[in-house]
């Protein structure tokens, strides 16, 4: 039945076409780059249909697991756009190779800030409008660099002209990416007026959530397995610092006390499925030649504040791959630590420091040439969605 009604749909598009049963045109588009499978979709309409189908983007979102990507945001403040460029993510990488070539694949308007990438999607900041307004208005954006998609999300009233915050989660129960923002308070600094938006329902609409913790939001942030996560500055001085949770399908806010100061250093990262806080092992600010061991703390259980703590002492090799300020990109498995330069020179690297054999290897990326000099964002394990906003 299924290959007779698929032999009628694909004989439709053209009298000579060969009959191709829907499961296995799925399957051979959603081994495509998105760059073509993009195109495809605008072949026909019959392939149209079948490429927006959310079996097929959830299909082709699984293979793009399987093949994760090194995504950079490239910040060309002199066009005011972001540029966005991929690469293959090296699985083995050897020492000193050179030999990852870049595609580029999207930009859009730059006008605020970058918030950070959730399954394919990324999340930033546009200016506030003021035009007409008595209260200012802020314009969070969704994009997806795969697609060249871009979503103005509903504005945001706020008094505040700055201070605002966006993270962009997916909950894989009910399969539904959600946005949630914050404001902060001038006077206190403290975050207030917490909003939640649900992509894909008919009408986009901000609705007020909740929340009983105290605290000052932060840039640095992560979503994993339903939970976004974020560091923030405890309201209390018995608290040095802290991480807050977000629930996505409960909507509901807890925190996670931590024993010491964050360096700017620290960064969110999946460890095996748990949040983990990477950063330099020094307490420094930034990662150097100086740096000489990295720190990873590993939340074990939310509800009992506990971590587990991981030292990786690095090689003496460090000091003559590294030559100027880098920053934490993340990790990839829990072997992997890689780095990235805060601005990119000819040739463009990153540094992977594998914490098991102790090397230190530098990957370049052949292709960014054009952008020396300018601020990069690296984001790890980056997958193609081609889901539509």
């Amino acid at each position: 039945m299924t290959s007779r009604r698929a032999t009628r749909s694909m004989a439709s598009l053209h009298g000579n076409s060969l009959p191709v049963p829907d499961e296995l045109a799925m399957e051979i588009f959603s081994r495509l780059p998105s760059k073509a499978m993009a195109r495809c979709r605008c072949a026909c309409k019959l392939w149209s249909s079948m490429l927006r189908r959310q079996d097929f983007t959830e299909l082709f979102l699984t293979k793009s697991c399987a093949r994760p990507q090194l995504l950079f945001a490239c910040e060309d403040r002199s066009v005011s756009k972001y540029i966005f460029i991929s690469s293959p993510q090296p699985e083995n990488p050897e020492e000193n190779s050179y030999v990852v070539a870049s595609d580029h694949l999207a930009c859009f308007p730059r006008s605020y800030e970058l918030f950070g990438c959730t399954n394919g999607f990324l999340c930033y900041g546009a200016k506030p409008i003021l035009e007409g307004r008595i209260n200012p208005a802020y314009v969070p954006v969704i994009c997806n660099p795969s697609t060249g998609q871009s979503l103005i999300l509903p504005t945001l009233k706020s008094r505040m002209r700055f201070g605002i915050e966006s993270y962009l989660g997916y909950e894989p129960i009910a399969k539904e990416f959600k946005a949630l923002s914050m404001e902060s308070s001038y006077v206190s600094g403290h975050s207030v007026r917490h909003q939640v938006l649900t992509l894909g329902t008919k009408k986009l609409t901000w609705r007020l959530v909740e929340c009983c913790v105290p605290h000052s939001s932060s840039r640095k942030w992560i979503c994993i397995r339903g939970v976004l996560y974020y560091t923030a500055a405890a309201n209390s001085s018995s608290v040095k610092s802290m991480v807050v949770c977000f629930d996505l399908r409960s909507e509901k806010f807890c925190s996670v006390m931590f024993s010491k100061a964050m360096p700017r250093s620290t960064t969110l990262v999946n460890y095996d499925g748990k949040l983990g806080l990477l950063m330099s092992g020094d307490s420094h600010d930034d990662v150097t030649r100086a740096t000489t061991s990295f720190e990873l703390w590993v939340l074990l259980d939310a509800g009992k504040h506990e971590w587990s703590n991981h030292v990786y002492v690095l090689p003496p090799s460090w000091e003559d791959v590294v030559s100027r300020n880098m920053r934490i990109a993340g990790m990839v498995g829990v072997n992997e630590i890689v780095l990235a330069p805060w601005f990119q020179r000819v040739p463009s690297y990153v540094i992977y420091f594998n914490v098991e054999r102790k090397t230190i290897t530098k990957v370049g990326i052949q292709g960014p040439e054009a952008f020396m000099g300018k601020m990069f964002y690296t984001y790890l394990n980056h997958v193609e969605n081609v889901k539509l906003l």
